[in-house]
């Protein structure tokens, strides 16, 4: 069973090792730092005050060794935590990517991407923060003020009290304070999310922004979601107004108090211990142990601080974790322990299917809105099957329902008599070919685009003729790099046609048994059209569905169904529909 959740433990156990080496390094480092104020005690009692010059070498030399085993260790310290963090936010954000794929279309549906991408990089980065920073920096704040107080205490136990009282108020004010930051940084970190989205959106959008004279509008829309990220902040630094002077002020309480009573103690003596006078070393060198729990002190705040941002993120990263595919591979579950891959090699392959497609009474609602009602068609393996209806008539939820981009409500649908949820859904998907009506292109080469992901198994001879038989080579090939020519993002530079047919040649590229066209030569002249469609024509053996609105495109499909509102209005070859006098008629009669 797949987690549900982001557990951290798990992926701190796996650098247990290095964070023990940090642990070791890390507590040397804080022991070489509880040993100087003694080296300074014994520097002012017993040579500067009781002469004798014969230790100054030593304690000399002792200061060099802790100054230089401190640098050593706290580096070793650092360099650890930095290895460990990294390979954690490393391996969480791997993993978080990973769970984000095997989610399904509807989740994608609820969500935009400018989020997903602040969850995939800001909140991760906080994950790193505590395996980088916050975990071994929490356990060095608990070690130095326990250390520092063990030794405040063995040098005078009255003066030690007064540190305590001051951690005491420190750790009440930095509850305060993180219990108040928790909420708000679970909201700073949404609000960044939408201020990402809107910005990636725009961006993305900006020819369309820019033909339509939107950018006051969109520098509005920009501008709102900048303020209430601004506003956020500014919640977030009363936060800390409020709360972090407060911890200032103890600290610098700590020192003038144990300056003040320990010289007390020096003129009149200690009153619990028959007057004996505090020296002027036991001063300096509670005053260097006072000074070290100024570091612990003012971290606590810090801590606080990065803590709750790194809990808000755990939550949002969780949130994501929680979410269960709403389509399940069956062939996976019932295969214990195996790989996709495996399963698929295993039970089916995309050679073992012919291509012979049937729809049973197929429903498909989403909530209480009807998209498909009771859709049955069949067509044999190596047939052509035409798709024509109005905006919205449900012509492409046929095809995102054949790939199991979402599961039928009810009815069933069937390749080579077998039902599509039986299948592996690496097989099914890769037996079906799409080029659909919403273009995509990444920012990659040519090649790239047509082989998406197919590097070992299809040959440069198979993406050549891909680019033959869809026509793109004859503007290709005018380009300097030919195949090899990198297109931007959402293939910038090229025209809607080009983008089309390259889409095309990336769909003849790999010989699956479907072939799906989605209104996919509508960016086409009349001319490259007939081509493409004399070159679909002459592909044996491969089921093809054609979705279009020219009569044209699917006059001469094997049989060719009309959707009107999610049912089939007719359904028969081109000759026969006419003869009907239905839709198809006005819509042919409005095109010749």
């Amino acid at each position: 069973m797949k987690q549900n959740k982001l557990n951290l433990g798990s992926y701190f156990k796996k650098y247990a090792f290095i964070y023990f080496l940090a642990v070791i390094g890390m507590l040397v480092g804080v022991m070489l730092d509880m040993v100087f104020p003694i080296v300074v005690q014994h520097i002012v009692d017993d040579v500067l005050i009781a002469k004798r010059l014969e230790l100054i070498n030593m304690l000399l030399l002792a200061i060099l060794g802790i100054g230089v085993g401190r640098f050593f260790f706290c580096y070793a310290r650092e360099w650890l935590c930095d290895y460990a963090g990294s390979k954690i936010a490393c391996e969480v954000r791997i993993n978080l990517f990973q769970k984000i794929q095997s989610l399904s279309a509807n989740f994608f549906d609820g969500i935009n991407s400018g989020e997903l991408m602040s969850r995939v990089k800001d909140d991760v980065d906080h994950i790193w923060d505590v395996g980088c920073f916050m975990a071994i920096l929490s356990a060095e704040v608990v070690v130095r003020t326990v250390a520092a107080m063990f030794f405040m205490v063995r040098i005078n136990w009255l003066l030690s009290i007064i540190p305590i009282l001051g951690m005491l108020a420190t750790g009440i004010i930095a509850v305060k304070m993180e219990n108040k930051l928790d909420v708000l940084f679970e909201s700073v970190e949404q609000e960044n999310s939408e201020l990402n989205n809107t910005a990636a959106e725009n961006l993305a959008g900006v020819r369309t922004v820019k033909a339509f004279a939107r950018e006051g509008f969109e520098i509005a829309k920009f501008h709102k979601h900048n303020q209430k990220y601004y506003d956020l902040n500014i919640d977030l630094s009363r936060v800390f107004v409020k709360y972090n002077p407060k911890i200032q002020v103890i600290t610098r309480l700590l020192s003038a108090a144990t300056c003040l009573f320990g010289g007390l103690m020096i003129i009149k003596g200690n009153p619990f211990a028959g007057g004996e006078p505090l020296t002027i070393g036991e001063l300096m060198a509670l005053l260097g142990y006072v000074s070290g729990l100024v570091w612990p002190i003012e971290m606590i705040g810090w801590l606080a601080n990065g803590i709750s941002r790194a809990k808000a993120s755990l939550r949002r990263i969780n949130n994501i974790y929680e979410q269960l595919p709403q389509i399940r591979d069956e062939s996976a579950l019932a295969a214990d322990g195996q790989t996709e891959e495996a399963i698929t090699e295993a039970l089916f392959t995309t050679d073992d299917i012919s291509g012979e497609i049937g729809f049973d009474h197929v429903t498909y609602k989403v909530g209480e809105r009807t998209i498909l009602d009771d859709v049955s068609f069949k067509i044999g393996a190596g047939q052509t099957l035409g798709i024509m209806g109005a905006t919205g008539s449900g012509k492409t939820t046929i095809i995102n329902l054949l790939k199991r981009m979402y599961d039928v409500t009810s009815g069933s649908i069937k390749i080579d008599g077998v039902d599509i949820r039986e299948l592996p859904l690496g097989v099914l998907r890769r037996a079906v070919s799409c080029v659909m009506q919403d273009i995509f292109l990444f920012s990659d080469t040519i090649e790239g685009n047509i082989r998406l992901g197919e590097r070992d198994s299809m040959t440069i001879p198979q993406v050549r003729g891909a680019l033959e038989k869809s026509h793109s080579a004859e503007f290709v090939d005018k380009m300097e790099e030919k195949e090899h020519t990198v297109i931007g993002e959402r293939g910038v530079g090229l025209s809607g046609g080009q983008k089309q047919r390259i889409t095309i040649a990336r769909a003849l590229a790999r010989k699956t048994p479907v072939l799906v066209m989605d209104d996919s030569t509508s960016a086409l002249d009349t001319e490259t059209e007939q081509d493409i469609q004399k070159v679909l024509a002459d592909l044996s053996g491969m089921t093809k569905i054609i979705i279009a609105h020219r009569i044209s495109a699917v006059r001469k499909a094997d049989k060719i169904i009309v959707l009107e509102k999610g049912r089939i209005a007719e359904e028969g070859t081109h000759e026969e529909l006419l003869k009907k006098g239905g839709l198809y008629k006005e819509t042919y009669d409005s095109q010749y």
